[in-house]
C-alpha cells in the first residue's frame, strides 16, 4: 500500500527548543536522534494515518469494512512512509554537511554517533519488513497491490532520493494525488477485495465508484499543507541547497495562501460531498475541527521566526488526522 510520500516523507527539523547535540554541544542521545530527530512521529504518524481513517469510513458506509487487511495494509504504508523519512534525512546530510538546518543531526554524524550507513541500513530495513506484508495482501488483491506498494515506495524515496522530486518544486501536487487518492483507494480496495474476493482483481479495482477517488482530497489537501509549513520555515535553507519549492520561487506569501487554500478546499469539500455524492449532513462532521483549523492557519499567517513556525508543523498533521477521523465517521454513518 502506498505511503506517502509519504512525507510524506517530510522535512521537518529538530524541535526548537535547545538541545544536547547543538553546535558545540555533545551528541544527543540515540533516542532523541532516531525517535525525535529523525522520525518526527508527532508529525508523520498523523499524515500516514489520515487517508487510511477515510478508506475505512468508506468501507464501512458501503458495507465492506474489513480492519485486518486495512491495518496490515497501513503497517506496509507506514514502513514505506518511514523508509522515507529516513532517506530525506540521509540525502540532506549526505549532501549538505555542515548546514545550520540540522545542526544535532551534523554534530551526531561527526563524532559517530550517527552513521550514515545505519541510516541505510534502517532504510532498507523499513522496506523489508513492508514486504513481509506483500504476500498476505497479495493473496487478498492481487496484482494490484504490488502496483500500490511499487508506487508508494517510488514516491517515498524519491522525494529528495534519485529524481528527488521535492528539488524541483514537484512534491505538492504529489502529495495531493498520493495521501488523497491514491492511499484511499488503496484502503477500500484491499477491504472490498478481502470480503468479496477478486478473481479479476483489475476489473474490481476499475469498478470501484467516484466518492472512493474524491473523498480523500481533504485528507490530501491538510497533509500537503503539512508539507507546505516545513517548506515555508526552511525557505531560507532549500534556497541555499538549490531546491525550487514554492517558497523559494515564489516567497512566503505564496506558501502561506497555498496552505489557506489548502485548508479551505478541505472544509469546503464535505459540503460538496454532501450535496452532490448523495452522503447524507452527517458528513459536514469535519466542520467540528474548524476552530483548530483557523488557528493553525493564522498563526502559520502571522507567524514570521523559524523557531515559532516549528510547532505549526505537528497542528497541522494534528489537523489533518482530526479532520480525516471526523470525515470517516460521517461517512460511516451517512445513509
Amino acid at each position: 500500500m502506498p505511503g506517502p510520500p509519504e512525507e510524506t516523507p517530510q522535512r521537518d527539523g529538530p524541535d526548537p527548543t535547545p538541545r544536547a547535540g547543538a553546535a558545540g554541544g555533545p551528541s544527543p542521545s540515540a533516542r532523541t536522534i532516531w525517535i525525535d530527530l529523525l522520525l518526527y512521529p508527532t508529525h508523520s504518524l498523523p499524515t500516514a494515518a489520515a487517508p487510511v481513517l477515510v478508506g475505512l469510513g468508506l468501507a464501512a458506509h458501503d458495507g465492506v469494512l474489513a480492519p485486518l487487511p486495512a491495518l496490515v495494509a497501513f503497517l506496509g504504508s507506514w514502513l514505506i512512509h518511514v523508509a522515507g523519512v529516513f532517506t530525506d534525512n540521509h540525502e540532506l546530510l549526505r549532501r549538505h554537511p555542515g548546514l545550520e538546518e540540522h545542526p544535532e543531526l551534523d554534530r551526531a554524524v561527526a563524532d559517530g554517533t550517527l552513521r550514515l550507513s545505519t541510516l541505510r541500513w534502517a532504510i532498507a530495513a523499513c522496506l523489508g519488513l513492508a514486504l513481509l506484508t506483500a504476500p498476505y495482501l497479495y493473496r487478498i488483491g492481487g496484482a494490484p497491490v504490488l502496483v500500490f506498494g511499487a508506487v508508494g515506495i517510488a514516491a517515498s524515496l524519491s522525494y529528495n532520493g534519485g529524481w528527488a522530486y521535492v528539488r524541483r518544486g514537484l512534491a505538492d501536487p504529489i502529495f495531493l494525488v498520493m495521501f488523497g487518492v491514491v492511499a484511499v483507494a488503496g484502503t477500500y480496495y484491499i477491504q472490498v477485495a478481502a470480503l468479496h474476493g477478486a478473481p479479476s482483481p483489475w476489473r474490481l479495482l476499475a469498478s470501484l465508484p467516484l466518492p472512493i477517488f474524491v473523498a480523500g482530497l481533504p485528507a490530501g489537501a491538510i497533509v500537503t499543507a503539512v508539507m507546505l509549513i516545513d517548506d515555508l520555515r526552511d525557505r531560507e535553507f532549500d534556497r541555499r541547497k538549490g531546491w525550487r519549492t514554492g517558497a523559494v520561487r515564489r516567497g512566503p506569501g505564496w506558501s502561506r495562501v497555498e496552505i489557506a487554500v489548502l485548508v479551505a478546499f478541505a472544509y469546503a469539500a464535505p459540503l460538496a460531498f454532501w450535496l452532490a455524492l448523495g452522503f447524507d449532513a452527517r458528513v459536514l462532521l469535519p466542520l467540528l475541527s474548524l476552530p483548530l483549523a483557523w488557528r493553525t492557519v493564522n498563526g502559520v499567517r502571522t507567524l514570521e521566526k523559524r523557531e515559532d513556525l516549528f510547532p505549526m508543523t505537528p497542528r497541522m498533521a494534528r489537523l489533518a488526522v482530526m479532520h480525516s477521523a471526523l470525515l470517516a465517521a460521517g461517512l460511516a454513518l451517512s445513509a
